[in-house]
Order: C-alpha cells, then sequence, then structure tokens
C-alpha cells in the first residue's frame, strides 16, 4: 500500500476487539459497491495485510428494504456482476448474496462473524444503513469499523450543520485543501498478498448460496421470485463500475465543455448522468474528480487562496469544470453534512425555523388544486410539464436536474398540506429514482420546503415566504415542448 486510510475516515462501531484467531476479515460491502477508489476496500485490505488473513467481501442484497423493487434490485445486481469479475483473478474472495425470501439471509453475518478477526463496513448516513449497522455492532462478537468512503471532505471533517450551500462552500475552500493530497487507491486489491480462501464452509454456502454470475446477469427469473415491487421495473440503463466507467468518460469527453449551457435544458443531455452510480457506490466521487483533473490539466497550486464562498473561481479551473465539480462536491456532500450529523433529516421538523413558521401561517390556505397520492404517481394533474417530469421519473428512474425544482414546489402548492406534500415527494422519490433514499436527494427535497434556502418575497398563499416556481415561468426559461410530448402520460 501507497498510503493509509486517514484516521478521520475511520469511526468504531462498537468496543469489541479483534480476533487475532479468526479465519478470515470480512469486509461487509452496504454502501460502497465497488472494487475500486473504496477506502472501505482498502482498509479491510490493510487489516487482512496486518493479520495475515483471507478477505471476504460480502455483498448481500435483502428483499426487505424500504421501497426495494425489481428496478433498485437490478441496478445493484448488475454491479455484483462486475465485482464478481474484477475480484476473481485477485486476491479476495467475493460473496454475492441475493436474499429470495424475506429474512433468508436472516443469520449470515452472524454465522461469518464467529471466525471473523474484524468486519469493516461502509459509513453511509442515510436510509437504514445507520440502523443496520448500530444493531449488527450490538449483536456481533468482533470489531466493526465503518470507513468513510462517500465524498472528498471527510464527513467529520465538519463540527457543525451547514445552513445554506454558500457557507458549506467556504468552508469547503478553507478545509478541502488539507485532503486533497488523500484519495483511496485507484485498486487497492491489485498487489495485496494475502493468503487465498476459495470457499466459504459447506454449512454456510449451503444454507446462504452464492449469487452466481449467469443468475445475476440475466436475472429475470430471479426477480420474479423475489417478494419485491414488481411494478417498478427496470430501465434499460444497466448499473455497475464498468458502466459508470463508460458513462464518466463519454461526459467527460462529449459534454462536459458545454455542461453550462445545457445542464438545465431538459430536451438536451447535459448533466453527467452519474448520480445512480454515485448513490449505489458504483464509482467514487474521487475517481471523478481525479478524471476531471487530467481533462484539464490540472495542478494543487492553481487553487485560490481566497476562502470567499463563491461558485466559480477558487478551482482555478475552466467554467465548465468548476460548474460541474461545485455539483459534486459542494451540493453533494453538503447533504452528507446534514445527515450523519441530524438523525430527523427526513423529517418536516428538520426545516429552518423561518420555513416552519411560513409555512404554518400558510398551512390552511385555500388550494385551488388537491390531487392524490395516486394522480400524482399516476402523472394526472393539469400541468403538462409537471406530468411529463413525474412520467419521465416513472420511466427512467429520473427527472431532468431542473424540472426537479418545478416538480416539488408543484407538489407543495397542490397537497392539503406542506406535511403531504413532503410525504408524496419523499414516497414518489425513494420509489422510482435511483439515486432516492440518498443525502443527496433529501437536501433537494427539502430544498423545495426551504432548506439551504432563505426567505422570499412577495410572500404568496400556500409559499408564503417560501421560493416559488411556476410552469409558465419555467417554460419561458428553457425549452420543453419537445419534453411534453416526449414524456406524455
Amino acid at each position: 500500500m501507497s498510503n493509509k486510510v486517514p484516521q478521520i475516515r475511520i469511526l468504531k462501531a462498537n468496543d469489541k476487539a479483534v480476533n487475532g484467531k479468526g479465519d478470515f476479515v470480512i469486509y461487509w460491502m452496504i454502501a460502497c459497491r465497488r472494487t475500486r477508489w473504496n477506502y472501505s476496500l482498502q482498509r479491510a485490505v490493510e487489516w487482512a495485510g496486518d493479520l495475515g488473513k483471507p478477505l471476504v467481501i460480502l455483498e448481500a442484497l435483502r428483499c426487505g428494504y424500504p421501497w426495494a423493487s425489481d428496478r433498485l434490485h437490478r441496478f445493484v445486481m448488475d454491479g455484483m456482476v462486475d465485482n464478481a469479475r474484477q475480484t476473481s483473478r485477485l486476491g479476495a474472495l467475493y460473496y454475492p448474496y441475493v436474499e429470495l425470501k424475506a429474512d433468508a439471509g436472516k443469520g449470515l453475518l452472524t454465522a461469518l462473524a464467529e471466525r471473523a478477526c474484524v468486519i469493516v463496513t461502509d459509513d453511509f448516513p442515510a436510509f437504514f444503513v445507520p440502523r443496520m449497522i448500530r444493531s449488527a455492532s450490538r449483536k456481533l462478537p468482533v470489531l466493526i469499523e465503518q470507513v468513510d468512503s462517500n465524498g472528498m471532505l471527510p464527513m467529520r471533517a465538519a463540527d457543525r450543520v451547514f445552513t445554506t450551500a454558500y457557507a458549506f462552500r467556504r468552508f469547503l475552500q478553507k478545509t478541502l485543501p488539507d485532503y486533497l493530497f488523500e484519495h483511496p487507491e485507484a485498486e487497492p486489491l491489485k498487489g495485496a498478498r494475502l493468503p487465498r480462501l476459495n470457499d466459504l464452509s459447506k454449512k454456510i454456502s449451503k444454507r446462504w448460496p452464492k449469487a452466481t454470475v449467469p443468475l445475476l446477469k440475466d436475472g429475470s427469473k430471479m426477480l420474479a421470485s423475489i417478494p419485491i415491487n414488481h411494478d417498478v421495473r427496470p430501465i434499460d440503463q444497466r448499473g455497475g463500475f464498468t458502466q459508470a466507467q463508460h458513462i464518466l468518460e463519454a461526459f467527460i469527453e462529449k459534454r462536459l465543455s458545454s455542461y453550462v449551457d445545457k445542464r438545465n435544458q431538459p430536451e438536451q443531455e447535459g448533466p453527467s448522468g452519474l448520480s445512480p452510480y454515485l448513490h449505489f457506490g458504483h464509482i467514487s466521487a474521487h475517481q471523478i474528480f481525479h478524471a476531471i483533473m487530467e481533462k484539464e490539466k490540472w495542478f494543487f497550486d492553481r487553487l485560490s487562496d481566497k476562502a470567499n464562498g463563491r461558485r466559480s473561481g477558487w478551482w482555478g479551473m475552466g467554467e465548465a469544470a468548476e460548474a460541474f465539480l461545485d455539483q459534486l462536491i459542494t451540493w453533494r456532500e453538503l447533504g452528507f453534512n446534514m445527515c450523519w450529523q441530524r438523525d430527523d433529516y427526513d423529517r418536516y421538523e428538520s426545516l429552518p425555523a423561518w420555513a416552519l413558521k411560513t409555512l404554518k401561517i400558510h398551512d390552511l390556505d385555500e388550494r385551488e388544486f388537491i390531487y392524490s397520492p395516486g394522480e400524482f404517481d399516476e402523472g394526472k394533474t393539469h400541468d403538462p410539464l409537471w406530468n411529463a417530469a413525474q412520467i419521465q421519473l416513472q420511466r427512467e428512474g429520473r427527472i431532468h436536474n431542473y424540472l426537479r425544482m418545478l416538480w416539488g414546489k408543484k407538489i407543495l402548492q397542490w397537497t392539503a398540506t406542506p406535511r403531504k406534500a413532503l410525504k408524496v415527494m419523499i414516497e414518489l422519490n425513494n420509489r422510482y429514482a435511483l439515486d432516492g433514499r440518498d443525502p443527496n436527494s433529501y437536501s433537494g427535497i427539502f430544498w423545495v420546503l426551504g432548506r439551504y434556502d432563505r426567505a422570499w418575497g412577495p410572500e404568496r398563499s400556500i409559499f408564503g415566504k417560501i421560493r416559488y416556481m411556476s410552469s409558465k415561468n419555467t417554460a419561458r426559461k428553457v425549452r420543453v415542448k419537445n419534453y411534453i410530448k416526449m414524456y406524455a402520460p
């Protein structure tokens, strides 16, 4: 190893001891589902090397997680295919397990922990992951370490919750330079001289059989038999590291230069398309950043010494690269900053005081339109642009970035109360969006209700001082005619 995992990224999940007499080290892969640019895997390799033990990589897919569907399962299984191929020639035993019945996987981690020296897992601060790790940490007999491989800035480098992107950006500009020289190994398993383990015990492999690559790759029959939501169908785009790499390369070579002009145009492919792969951990923010560095022929000495919080000019890169990095680092990691410090990040009460006050004042304002959750789901409102955005979410697991904001504002306007609006937004986003259930997606949803924003005037019915958006004004700013045709319900 040419570098060690920084201590600031390592958190003990329990006070148990390392079992030096164990048979192997476990990397419990739950959020960073990749074998490259992964601090968690790198830390597990460090432990295995220090203890002289084999490494087992357990990637399990439950069927009982919230919003489980064919779409989400298929995307994760695509990544498992990539991980199986990557590890087949390297010094670790990769064990992909797909639960076919509810709770069928219960006991697998416990059985492995009985023979483990130490368990390393991913420090992901949202969805059901923190509760799952806390539960495992209490029950299992060995040390569990959580490793933060989420973003460029270690989550625990910030000791407070930032309430605006400007304040967080200014903090980043002061703090991030200390961490830019640190990055995970591009291939942490390459060159690692670890003892080989060909398989787990027959007792384990019989009760919890390993998912084979052919089954994962063509998993239609497998999906059909799993008790998950089959109405949310997979999309054509595949998941996994290989596909993420192709998308990154295509974005940098073909679309980065026009990112500023096209990213807000619904009828053009301006955004990077990397958000689902970041969410499922199929690609690393570090890898994306280094690819941008190479494209820009950038060196650290170009950084400005002025931490003024501005969106451009600090990196010393081109306009398009700086605009993209502001999304990748500032806005994405702002969500992680909130989630790891506040357990209520997904609850209405977490909104800023001014937003709660103004929404309460206008809570009972008369609504011209009120739609049911089912009408929202099916895109059956009076507004063709909103309907198109919802249908894109249904079909493709995404909404164009610019229209996400309008989508949420209209749900607020057409729902009986702000609390009910929040519930509708979370439900639709987490059910259909490939990048849902993520700190970044919660930032977007709560921004609709005032998080990271300020009070706006004039004060309006329903919205109060919350920022207002309309379909008519949106259609004036960006072209949507063909978009509406393409995504007609």
